[in-house]
């Protein structure tokens, strides 16, 4: 299994709440069903300000691969993008693997609401 984590910075003075909608109405529902695995989304209260960051699980490199090709190809995600994209300073993303001892070291992964993240075979 791996964790993808992204972090964005917003350019001051875009809407953060506007960002938010957007993602939460329009991206997130194109990208749970075609990535799987959504561990969580994130921003930030104290440092670095207007900073988003979002992980993902995936089964390995090629699944992530196959899930983003996807999601590339997908009308509603390239419609979130017009809107959410313009207001993007920075974008940053790394890959990572859990510990022996991390608590979330295999997919599916629980989440507090009740949702089941996975990454499905191909």
């Amino acid at each position: 299994m791996i964790v993808e984590e992204r972090t964005y910075v917003l350019h001051t003075g875009a809407d953060l709440n506007e960002y938010l909608e957007a993602y939460e109405t329009i991206g997130l529902p194109a990208q749970k069903p075609i990535l799987g695995g959504f561990i969580g989304y994130f921003i930030t209260e104290i440092g670095t300000l207007n900073q988003l960051t979002h992980l993902w699980g995936y089964a390995d490199l090629e699944d992530r691969r196959i899930r983003r090709e996807k999601l590339a190809a997908d009308p509603e995600w390239q419609r979130c993008l017009k809107i959410i994209r313009p207001m993007i300073k920075t974008m940053e993303n790394k890959v990572m693997y859990p510990a022996s001892f991390s608590p979330i070291r295999t997919l599916p992964i629980s989440v507090d609401d009740g949702d089941t993240a996975f990454a499905a075979a191909r």
